[in-house]
């Protein structure tokens, strides 16, 4: 008998019934070897550094045509990515996309869905930002910069490679979210409000794309030894300088950590990322989790992200969107 997935489960009340008694198993488990992911075509975006680089290199090694893509070439870290490629023989392409521009983001995945032959298999919305402080010292500069990068940006991706996903009646999604997508730290600016954000509009994404056969999966990463620290720091520390005294004031304990946050004491893998979203892409289609909790310590969210499931599944399970529901939480 073939597995059930959640196509299965829109052809009626019987796969309906029978998925409802699938147990959900939906964390992290041991990598035990590379999967196969010949054939599939992946785009990639902010691949200059950290999860993107690691993963455009992962998922090429795993036999996939990667498109990686980032801002601003040309640049060191795209020649260095190249150069590293070429010297293994991977099927790696780099090209430009910046997801704050709406015509770099058509141009990239034209040539993307050019060098693939055709729609994408897997997107993989990886660029991202942090600027630390207190909510009040976030203005509109800062605030703006972090939902057009984490939400919008994602959303400018997801829109451009869904025609290709839609025509091939299949694909993949992943979302790189954060821990601090579903928990909150003070102090950490706009980052858990843009998370939170990206990580409603995953799942609803996840319930609408259901019936043309595509999945979305929201990947959670705790803290990892990344240049995500650097890059935050730069962005912190400009935004400190240009906040007026009296707001600095207000908040001492949690000022003096605005620029100064460098990831030390973190000495998990960032390669678990990469790892993780590989391992998803390679299961079947209608198979995959909505959300993937990605790191060796503590996952505060994975309580909430239970509870979650079960009040859709709740309060929508027996509705008229109810196999759409089921289809993704099941």
């Amino acid at each position: 008998m073939p597995p059930i997935n959640r196509r299965h489960l829109l052809a009626g009340t019987a796969a309906v019934a029978a998925l409802s008694a699938i147990p959900a198993t939906k964390e992290v488990f041991a990598q035990t070897a590379t999967p196969d992911l010949s054939g599939k075509s992946v785009l990639i975006t902010g691949t200059s550094s950290g999860f993107g680089r690691l993963g455009a290199l992962h998922y090429a090694r795993a036999g996939a045509k990667v498109i990686a893509t980032m801002r601003n070439l040309p640049r060191p870290e795209a020649d260095s990515l190249a150069e590293e490629a070429a010297a293994e023989e991977l099927d790696l392409h780099i090209v430009e996309i910046d997801v704050l521009s709406d015509d770099q983001v058509t141009a990239g995945v034209a040539e993307a869905e050019r060098i693939a032959g055709g729609g994408l298999d897997m997107l993989v919305n990886n660029a991202g930002i942090g600027i630390t402080g207190p909510i009040e010292l976030q203005d509109m500069t800062a605030t703006q910069l972090m939902f057009d990068t984490n939400v919008f940006g994602c959303q400018r991706m997801a829109r451009a490679v869904l025609p290709g996903m839609r025509a091939k009646g299949a694909g993949a999604i992943f979302n790189i979210s954060s821990q601090l997508g579903r928990v909150i730290v003070p102090g950490a600016g706009q980052y858990s409000p843009t998370k939170f954000a990206l990580e409603a509009m995953s799942e609803q994404l996840a319930y609408e794309l259901v019936p043309h056969g595509i999945d979305v999966t929201i990947i959670q990463p705790g803290g990892y030894p990344t240049r995500i620290w650097v890059n935050r720091n730069r962005y912190t520390g400009e935004l400190r300088d240009r906040t007026a005294e009296e707001r600095l004031q207000a908040y001492p304990a949690l000022v003096q950590r605005m620029g100064t946050e460098d990831g030390s004491g973190r000495s998990a893998d960032p390669l678990d990322v990469p790892r993780a979203i590989a391992e998803i892409a390679a299961m079947p289609g209608g198979t995959r989790p909505l959300r993937r909790a990605v790191h060796p310590g503590r996952k505060p969210q994975l309580e909430i992200n239970r509870i979650s499931a079960e009040t859709q599944v709740a309060w929508l399970g027996e509705s008229g969107f109810g196999p759409w529901i089921r289809a993704v939480h099941d």
